[in-house]
């Protein structure tokens, strides 16, 4: 038996089809995971991604201990707004990828994942030995994301009418607190929407809220094709302890700025900066009819030249698509070794689907 977040019986009574995932038992989908895909490309859904870690970072030093941590800079932030991030190890491999808010200079709140609980956990309260700081699991509360273009449509049946300018006022990566409600506009999908923390005692009642409003329970297998589209990593997959940020597509993460910002695994990242990158995590398009799977091999001029991180069938184009790592000089063509056939394949740069419209960018 797994654990269980706050919304299992409501996923029960809608009939869901429940997994193992990370020593969580989790929805995989309500019936057709498809069917929920394009409700989220096209009106709006719900996930229970309660499963996620929170973390409170409290203390006089928590904006020092953050400069340290990760490979962003949390300098940029003002209260009420977020920054996605990579908190690496000295050698600039990927412990895990990471959303901060900062609630005023002395609290942020920390969302990991849910698979690299136990790892991130040790090596925060490790690194956070020389602050003064306090880091708290927030197991009391549960989270919510609502995502697709309808969301906004839905909210007065959602919240107090007197709280719904100031939601509808924040911007992407930007949050705020209406009494025990952490509503953050922020998601996995590509699309707009809303994450919400709230108290784990209060989630059913939420939940039961949102059914109500017509917005469509939706489980992992079409949350990981919806972020796969929209050419999001996905942990564990598309980036790990071995591969820095530089090689995952996410460079756009690391504040090079202020130069004397000593962040864990600068030094390592600054040197394979300046001998060049030899790997990127660019995507992938099929020509033919097949599906991609992670580790299928990917061959250009009869070579082999990286290989498949994460692939699926994209509902919204009707093709086969995937991330993958390769070397930094492969062209715009490939080739991908499906059970034996090599398959002609497009090389691209995410995301493959934007506002539920295909978006096709040369290398």
């Amino acid at each position: 038996m797994g654990k269980k977040t706050p919304l299992y019986d409501c996923h029960l009574q809608s009939n869901a089809k429940i997994v193992d995932f990370a020593g969580w038992d989790m929805p995989l989908h309500y019936g057709s995971q498809v069917q929920e895909h394009h409700v989220v490309r096209k009106n709006v859904g719900v996930f229970d991604v309660s499963h996620m870690t929170i973390l409170d970072c409290m203390g006089s030093q928590a904006s020092h201990f953050l400069r340290r941590l990760v490979a962003n800079n949390v300098d940029r932030l003002v209260p009420g707004k977020a920054l996605y991030s990579c908190m690496l190890q000295e050698q600039g491999g990927i412990l895990d990828d990471l959303i901060i808010y900062k609630i005023d200079p002395t609290f942020y709140r920390l969302i990991v994942n849910s698979a690299t609980r136990d790892k991130d956990l040790a090596w925060i309260k490790k690194q956070a030995e020389p602050f003064h700081i306090t880091i708290t699991e927030r197991t009391d509360l549960a989270m919510l994301a609502i995502q697709g273009p309808a969301t906004v449509e839905k909210l007065p049946y959602l919240f107090e009418q007197r709280d719904l300018p100031s939601i509808l006022a924040l911007k992407p990566f930007h949050f705020l607190l209406i009494k025990d409600y952490f509503i953050a506009r922020t998601g996995y999908t590509g699309e707009d929407g809303l994450e919400v923390i709230l108290p784990a005692t209060d989630a059913q009642n939420f939940w039961n809220r949102l059914l109500k409003a017509d917005i469509h329970p939706c489980g992992l297998g079409a949350r990981d094709t919806l972020r796969l589209e929209a050419g999001l990593n996905l942990y564990g997959a598309d980036m790990d302890e071995t591969v820095t940020p530089l090689e995952s597509n996410l460079g756009w993460t690391v504040a090079w700025e202020p130069l004397d910002r000593d962040f864990i695994g600068r030094l390592a990242l600054e040197q394979q900066h300046d001998q060049g990158v030899k790997q990127r995590l660019v995507g992938i398009i099929l020509e033919e009819p097949g599906v991609l799977r992670n580790h299928q091999k990917i061959i250009a001029n009869g070579m082999l030249v990286g290989e498949i991180t994460s692939g699926s069938f994209s509902p919204t184009l009707n093709k086969g698509i995937g991330l993958a790592r390769v070397n930094a000089d492969l062209g715009t063509t490939c080739l991908v070794d499906i059970r034996g056939k090599q398959v002609t394949a497009q090389v691209t740069k995410p995301p493959f689907v934007k506002k539920n419209i295909a978006v096709t960018v040369g290398v």
